[in-house]
């Protein structure tokens, strides 16, 4: 897989997270891992900072459950939008954790 097949592949995993759930960045690294080559949630970062935009950003959340700083506020809009379940500041990723798969 190409450096820009695995940027799609990511977005494409990412816009099929149903409203509601999320994914930390390490396992849309793992779910795409046997496809790609690559297992980097620190490029799955880096590929949503860069192309994220149009697609669920606020679904992929590190592995605690929060969003960096500067995006935290419209993140928690959007999570209480749709129902997501929280602790606090933070996604309950117990609850609201999804694996490509399960149902929608």
């Amino acid at each position: 897989m190409t450096p820009d097949e695995y940027v799609e592949a990511v977005l494409e995993l990412v816009d099929r997270i149903p409203p509601g759930r999320v994914m930390s960045y390490g396992a849309v690294a793992d779910a795409l891992a046997e496809r790609s080559g690559r297992a980097s949630a620190r490029l799955v970062g880096a590929i949503m900072a860069r192309h994220g935009g149009a697609v669920g950003w606020h679904r992929v959340v590190n592995a605690s459950g929060a969003m960096p700083p500067r995006l935290a506020a419209e993140a928690r809009a959007r999570w209480l939008s749709e129902g997501t379940p929280l602790r606090q500041d933070r996604v309950d990723m117990r609850t609201a954790s999804w694996w490509p798969g399960e149902g929608m």
